[in-house]
């Protein structure tokens, strides 16, 4: 489990600790004590992050899941930006994702989702980045033998600054498959079921869909090889 989902779970205990205790400026010190506690002990102390050039120290969430926000910004503060342009696909309904946080931030972007119903949320709740063009929406089921043909119809450019993958399945087989576009940055999940130096990757099945089991995606290692392959360093 990553610093900020164990951050997150303290967070969500501190709540229903405000709700259990009447004196809630009491609860509200005991908060911040624990998280700073929290904090110095696990990471700011912590011998394993004193190296300046390790990344979790940096980590924060907005809209990401696990600190990706963060990682993210510290991630473009040491190598800069070209494009300003963002792809992620397997968004959601686009108030938890990887780039949302970098919407905010006046970049450029492009999201596909294969759900009617997150992709009726996003035209609802993202109208406004719809409107002024600065976001493009697609629906859309991604397999391999499609993804650099949805990237066309959106008109994404060759190179550009960030690609998320978060599909829940398929995930190495969709990158596999991206040839001819080239994100300076790649962010994708990976089956932590199955640490390094494991190597494992599903087997390809354009109708994949995940049934809540650990059998999706891709060893880190392997999608660590992929990335070798493609020119990537894992960070």
């Amino acid at each position: 489990m990553s610093l900020a989902s164990q951050f997150k779970t303290l967070t969500r205990k501190l709540g229903y600790l405000r709700r259990l205790v009447a004196l809630q400026p009491d609860v509200e010190q005991i908060s911040y004590m624990l998280h700073y506690d929290f904090l110095q002990r696990n990471l700011y102390n912590n011998p394993r992050y004193d190296n300046p050039k390790k990344l979790n120290k940096y980590e924060f969430q907005v809209y990401s899941q696990s600190g990706e926000d963060g990682i993210l910004a510290e991630i473009f503060k040491r190598i800069g930006t070209t494009s300003r342009v963002f792809v992620e696909f397997g968004v959601g309904n686009g108030l938890q994702n990887n780039t949302t946080y970098l919407l905010m931030q006046n970049w450029q972007g492009f999201w596909i989702d294969g759900s009617r119903e997150y992709i009726q949320h996003i035209t609802n709740k993202f109208e406004f980045f719809l409107k002024n063009k600065s976001l493009t929406l697609l629906e859309a089921r991604i397999v391999a033998e499609n993804i650099e043909s949805l990237f066309g119809r959106m008109q994404v450019p060759g190179e550009f600054d960030l690609l998320s993958i978060d599909i829940d399945g398929n995930d190495y087989w969709v990158w596999k498959a991206i040839e001819n576009y080239r994100p300076r940055v790649l962010m994708i999940e990976f089956n932590a079921a199955f640490p390094p130096p494991v190597k494992w990757v599903m087997d390809y099945r354009a109708d994949y869909s995940w049934d809540g089991t650990q059998y999706f995606g891709a060893s880190l290692k392997s999608l660590e090889l992929l990335g070798n392959r493609k020119g990537y360093k894992l960070v």
